[in-house]
C-alpha cells in the first residue's frame, strides 16, 4: 500500500492534512479491491486516517472542506460572547463541538469505569443517551419524554441545571467456542443519576448510542433508494431467516418521509437533518431546521438563558425561532460539506493469504448478506451539501442499511420511526481496522460495549443468530483469519 506520508501537504492555521495534486490514486496502479471509495479513496493510515477529503475533489471545494472542517471542530460558546460567529452554546449540551463527539472524525467510545460499584466514570461525551416514552410523533419518530425531553444532557451553561447524570454498571455473559476456548462479554447497564427537573416519566425509554465514525458518509447517502429497496427485496426472497427491511423517517431538510440510513436505527435519511439535528441536541446550536432550544416547559432556567441569534445579541431561549438561529445555513453547509466529503481510507493488505482466507469465512457464514459488499454510487440527493464526484463510485462499505433483529442481548426495547425495539441498521464496515489507530481503541456497536470485531460479533442473535454459530465452530486460526479480513476494509 502506498505510504500517505509521501504525499500529504499541512493546511496551515487548521493543521489539517491534505493529499496534493501528486498523490497517487486508484487508477495509478493501485489494486482495485484497495479502492473501497472509487476515485474518492486516499491513501491514509494513522492519527489523520478519517480526516481526508475525497482524492478527487476540485480546488474550490477543497477550500470550502477546510472551511467547514473549522467549524466542524472548534469549539462554540455561550451566548453573549464577543464573538458573534461561534456562540449560542447550549442552554443544555452534552459537548462544545461536532469534534467533540466524534474525535478525529472518529468513532467514540463508552467513558472509562473509574469505580464499579457506584458506576462512576470520566465524562461521558461520546456516548449520548436518547430517551423516549411509549407513542409516536410522526416527525421525530419518538415521543419525547415529558421533562427532559428526546435526549439526556449532562452539561450546562452558567445559571442553569445539568440535567443529571450517567451511571454505567456491568453484568459478564461468559460462552465458549467449540474448540473450548472461554470468551466473556460486558453488558452495560444505565441508570439516570442526580435528575435536575425531577423524575422521569415511569415508562422512560432509554437508549444509547456512541457517535460513529464519518468517513465515507457522504457515499452512503449517495447509494440509492432503489438499491436500499433491493437489497430488502433480495433477502425477502431468499426465504431464510434474515429479512432486512428499510426505515422510513422524517427528514428536515426535505420536509418529507424518506429512507433512512444514517443513525444507528437509520432513523435519519441525510447529513443535512443528521448534522442540524446534532447541533441542536447536542451542543444546543439552533439553525433554520431545528430553531427551538431544547428547553422542556418544565425546565424554567433553560428557558430563561440567553439564546445567541449570531449578532452579537442576546434573547431568552424561549424565544428563539427560525427568525434568529444560532448558526446560520452557508455555515450549516458548509460543516455538512466537510462530512460529506470525508474520504474512506484504502484497504490495508487486501492480497494477504490469512485476510483472504478471512474474506471466505466471512461469506461462507452468510455475514456479506447483511454485510452487503459493494455498490455503484447514483449521487447526493441533496447536491447543495455534496459533490458532483460522489456519483458514479464503485464503493465497498459491507452494508445493506437496512434493519435486522438482532436478538434480545443487543435490545434497547426503544423503537424509533419504523425501527422496533430489537432493530438495528447494518453498520458499514470500512475503516473498522482504523479507528485503533485514529482514536486509541476498538469499542464497537451501538453503545461501544464491544471490545474489538470478535465481541461485536458475539453479541449477534437474532436474524444473525446463524452467523454467530458459524463463527463459533470456527478454529482459533479461522477466527483471527476472519478478523484480521474485517479489520483490513
Amino acid at each position: 500500500m502506498k505510504k500517505s506520508i509521501q504525499h500529504l501537504a499541512v493546511v496551515m492555521g487548521l493543521g489539517l492534512v491534505v493529499p496534493v495534486s501528486g498523490a497517487p490514486t486508484p487508477e495509478m496502479g493501485a489494486a482495485a479491491s484497495e479502492a473501497v471509495g472509487g476515485k474518492t479513496t486516499v491513501y491514509a493510515t494513522g492519527k489523520n486516517a478519517f480526516s481526508f477529503p475525497l482524492a478527487n475533489l476540485t480546488d474550490a471545494e477543497r477550500t470550502r472542506f477546510v472551511i467547514g472542517n473549522s467549524f466542524f471542530k472548534r469549539n462554540w460558546v455561550e451566548a453573549g460572547a464577543s464573538t458573534t460567529a461561534r456562540d449560542g452554546l447550549g442552554p443544555h449540551f452534552i459537548a462544545r463541538s461536532c469534534g467533540g463527539c466524534h474525535v478525529m472524525d472518529g468513532r467514540g467510545a463508552p467513558p472509562k469505569i473509574t469505580n464499579k460499584l457506584t458506576g462512576e466514570h470520566g465524562p461521558t461525551v461520546e456516548l449520548l443517551i436518547r430517551l423516549s416514552i411509549p407513542g409516536h410523533d410522526p416527525k421525530a419518530g419518538v415521543m419525547a419524554e415529558p421533562t427532559y425531553g428526546d435526549q439526556f444532557n449532562n452539561a450546562a451553561v452558567q445559571g442553569v441545571k445539568p440535567e443529571g447524570r450517567v451511571q454505567i454498571h456491568h453484568t459478564t455473559i461468559q460462552g465458549r467456542f467449540a474448540d473450548g476456548t472461554v470468551y466473556t462479554l460486558q453488558k452495560p447497564h444505565y441508570k439516570l443519576t442526580d435528575l435536575g427537573y425531577g423524575p422521569l416519566h415511569p415508562q422512560t425509554m432509554v437508549g444509547p448510542r456512541i457517535a460513529p465514525h464519518l468517513a465515507g458518509v457522504g457515499l452512503l447517502e449517495a447509494i440509492s433508494d432503489q438499491d436500499i429497496l433491493q437489497n430488502a427485496a433480495d433477502q425477502k426472497a431468499a426465504g431464510g431467516s434474515i429479512a432486512g427491511k428499510p426505515n422510513r423517517v422524517y427528514d428536515a431538510y426535505a420536509k418529507s418521509m424518506r429512507i433512512g440510513r444514517l443513525g444507528w436505527k437509520a432513523n435519519v435519511a441525510s447529513i443535512v437533518h443528521q448534522t442540524a439535528g446534532a447541533f441542536n441536541g447536542d451542543i444546543g446550536i439552533t439553525s433554520r431546521l431545528f430553531p427551538k432550544e431544547a428547553c422542556m416547559p418544565s425546565q424554567a432556567d433553560c428557558l430563561a438563558a440567553p439564546h445567541g441569534g449570531g449578532r452579537g445579541q442576546t434573547v431568552p431561549a424561549r424565544q428563539a425561532s427560525s427568525k434568529n438561529p444560532e448558526i446560520d445555513d452557508k455555515t450549516l453547509g458548509d460543516v455538512v460539506f466537510y462530512q460529506a466529503t470525508l474520504a474512506p481510507a484504502a484497504r490495508r493488505k487486501p492480497k494477504d493469504p490469512k485476510v483472504m482466507l478471512g474474506e471466505k469465512l466471512f461469506h461462507a457464514a452468510q455475514c456479506a448478506t447483511c454485510h452487503r459488499p459493494s455498490y455503484v454510487t447514483t449521487g447526493s440527493p441533496f447536491p447543495e451539501f455534496g459533490s458532483p464526484k460522489l456519483k458514479g463510485q464503485r464503493i465497498w462499505p459491507y452494508t445493506d442499511l437496512l434493519l435486522h433483529d438482532m436478538g434480545e442481548d443487543l435490545a434497547d426495547g426503544r423503537p424509533d420511526f419504523e425501527a422496533n425495539g430489537r432493530q438495528w441498521k447494518t453498520p458499514p464496515l470500512w475503516g473498522i481496522g482504523l479507528i485503533k489507530d485514529v482514536n486509541g481503541h476498538q469499542r464497537l456497536l451501538h453503545d461501544g460495549r464491544a471490545d474489538g470485531v470478535l465481541e461485536a460479533i458475539l453479541w449477534h442473535g437474532g436474524e444473525a443468530q446463524a452467523s454467530k454459530d458459524s463463527v463459533l465452530k470456527m478454529k482459533a486460526t479461522e477466527r483471527e483469519a476472519l478478523v484480521q479480513f474485517v479489520e483490513s476494509l
